[in-house]
């Protein structure tokens, strides 16, 4: 499901948005790092440990999930190509994850932006290395 204003939710192996993986549920891993744009995070149900093979990407900071979903990546470029994902519940036609990857590990939580203007992308959140 993508909402538009909200975030884009992908991960159900059934593509029915009640699906997920073979393998159990995941424990909450809740920190501090805020949900801004572009941040990604495990999906789950109304109980902390349901999350399991659904993720989610926020489009604008959401600081209400803050502590309450486990935030474990974000977006650190083409965030055109998020905003440009297909809306609906679910969307009429899907876009798909076709490519991801670790960019870094271990480095610093990324500071709070606003969203880019509506005019064009030109934010990338990332940390410099010493």
């Amino acid at each position: 499901r993508v909402i538009d204003g909200f975030m884009a939710q992908t991960g159900d192996p059934t593509g029915t948005g009640r699906g997920g993986s073979l393998l159990g549920d995941l424990e909450p891993e809740f920190n501090d790092v805020p949900h801004v744009r572009g941040t990604v995070s495990m999906a789950r149900a109304r109980a902390e440990n349901s999350a399991n093979s659904q993720f989610f990407i926020v489009f604008y900071p959401k600081f209400a999930l803050d502590r309450k979903y486990t935030n474990f990546g974000r977006v650190i470029a083409n965030m055109a190509a998020v905003d440009a994902i297909h809306r609906g519940e679910p969307p009429a036609d899907p876009t798909r994850v076709v490519q991801a990857s670790i960019a870094a590990d271990n480095v610093p939580p990324p500071s709070v932006m606003p969203a880019a203007d509506p005019v064009g992308e030109q934010i990338v959140a990332g940390a410099t290395a010493n």
